[in-house]
This record gives structure tokens, sequence and C-alpha cells, in this order.
């Protein structure tokens, strides 16, 4: 049986962006992503709810993320769903389930770009990273 496991997003930064390096030199950030639905209820309400998420970027992305990126920034996210599972600091077992992004693309309010608020950002997406290594130009479909 076939699977995907591929998440669109498009939304907004709810902190700054949490630059770190593994042991071996690796840049690693995590994102803090705010994305909005709105909707109106059967009695014609209209309401907006947020939905956050953690998205976690790798390699020379993450580094652009932590260059660029500020609270508020807009961003595209591609990737896909992981789970991770820990033991806590009291013994109890944790569960976490971030994404993983192959893309990022920048929309909107970069810091030190020079970009007026609302002006295209640059867009970092030829780069593919994963948790386990390098994309590369053997990923791209064309």
């Amino acid at each position: 049986m076939a699977s995907l496991n591929k998440v669109l997003l498009i939304g907004n930064l709810t902190r700054p962006p949490e630059l770190r390096y593994t042991p071996s030199g690796t840049a690693v950030a995590d994102l803090r992503l705010a994305v909005n639905r709105n909707y109106t209820t059967q009695s014609g309400e209209k309401r907006e709810e947020a939905c956050f998420l953690t998205v976690v970027v790798w390699g020379k992305q993450a580094e652009s993320c932590g260059e660029y990126l500020d609270k508020g920034s807009g961003v595209f996210v591609e990737g896909r769903l992981q789970t991770r599972d820990w033991e806590g600091k009291d013994g109890g077992k944790r569960t976490v389930t971030e994404v993983v992004a192959e893309r990022v693309q920048f929309m909107s309010r970069t810091k030190g770009a020079g970009a007026p608020t609302g002006a295209p950002a640059p867009a970092f997406a030829e780069e593919t990273a994963t948790a386990g290594g390098s994309g590369g130009d053997d990923d791209v479909p064309f």
C-alpha cells in the first residue's frame, strides 16, 4: 500500500528561530509557527483559530532562518511529519510530533535583509535538508 507524508504550511513565527548546532557541527533551527484558520459557524458567526506547530530545519537552511527570520516573519514550509519519543526528567514518557522542513521560503518581515515589511524576502528553496543527512540535486524532480 502506498503512503505519503507531506505537509504544506503558511504561517507566521511566534518567536525568533532557535538556532543551535549538533556536536558534529550541523546547524538545526526550531521555528514555532502559528497557522490561522478562518471559518463560519452554522449560526453565521465568523471565527478564527490558530494551530501552533514546531518546525525543525536542518543545515544551511537552518542558518538562513536564524539570520533572516524573526518573530512575526511569514514563511511557507514544505516538509513531513515526524514523531519523537524520549524520557522526561521525571521518568515519564514524552512524545512530540513536529514538522521536519524540506523547504522554507521566506514570505515577509525578514530581519537584517533591508527589505521593508511585506516585501518579498529571499527564498532559500533550493536546499533540501533532513535530519539524517543532506539532500542534493538527485532529489530535484526536474
